[in-house]
């Protein structure tokens, strides 16, 4: 799922018009996509990146980070960390596996962060106020032992829920991470109130952040697949165990 955080270039002369305006500003620089997933078996990968804004020219930052928010510079690394892209025009931000990406796990996904912050031309107007958005996605680096078969069912059915006191525990025994975005009592309904989007890692496991009586005995969750898109998991419950009841292929 895509977050925004805005930084704010301070020319004006009050915080507070600056927190009130960040909110509605429009971002210049676009990214192609809501994820990246790094295949281990390349040495790089693409981002195409575009300044929507067609009468400023903009610079872009790119830079990554580990799973606790920090900067790093390997083992992946952002090419060019910097770049001027003019009004309206696209370009490309590549991002670059180092020798020492053979030292990660080879038996599930690391996470990273990719971060595209947008920095604007110094404007000339006296007390004026530059906004700058910074879009942060997720980075799956998976390596080329894990790669799923073309046309295998979706690991994410693999997960299962076991009910502790009136909670459920999502079970993940696969080697991918698995967002899920929404959960509910059974398809086509609102979502259970208070719920928090969440990750489950490889081989681990994540409560859900509702109670178990929000969702009853067939829950349904969603989560986001490489794609971007948000299928649903219907769960059939048997006491304190529940699995997945896979999606029925239609016919072609």
């Amino acid at each position: 799922m895509m977050k925004q955080r805005n930084v704010i270039g301070l020319l004006a002369t009050t915080t507070l018009l600056a927190g009130v305006l960040a909110p509605t500003a429009q971002a210049a620089i676009a990214l192609d996509r809501t994820r990246v997933i790094f295949d281990g078996s390349v040495q790089s990968v693409s981002l195409s990146v575009s300044n929507q804004n067609k009468q400023l020219p903009y610079l872009a930052q790119g830079w990554l980070e580990d799973e606790q928010g920090n900067k790093i510079q390997s083992p992946l690394t952002v090419l060019p960390p910097v770049q001027r892209i003019e009004p309206g025009k696209p370009s490309q931000v590549k991002i670059q596996a180092l020798p020492a990406a053979k030292m990660l796990p080879q038996d599930r996904e690391t996470l990273y962060y990719f971060n595209l912050r947008e920095i604007p031309p110094k404007s000339n107007k006296p007390n004026s106020l530059q906004i700058a958005l910074q879009t942060r996605i997720k980075l799956f680096y998976r390596p080329a032992a894990i790669a799923p078969e073309r046309n295998a069912a979706p690991w994410q059915e693999q997960l299962t829920l076991s009910k502790q006191g009136d909670k459920y525990i999502v079970n993940n025994p696969t080697p991918y991470y698995v967002t899920i975005v929404d959960a509910a009592s059974r398809k086509g309904v609102e979502g259970a109130k208070g719920f928090e989007p969440f990750m489950v890692p490889p081989k681990g496991s994540t409560p859900l952040t509702v109670s178990a009586g929000s969702v009853g005995n067939s829950p349904v969750l969603t989560y986001i697949n490489d794609y971007g898109g948000r299928p649903p998991l219907s769960f059939n419950c048997s006491g304190s165990a529940c699995t997945v009841v896979p999606e029925k292929k239609t016919a072609e």
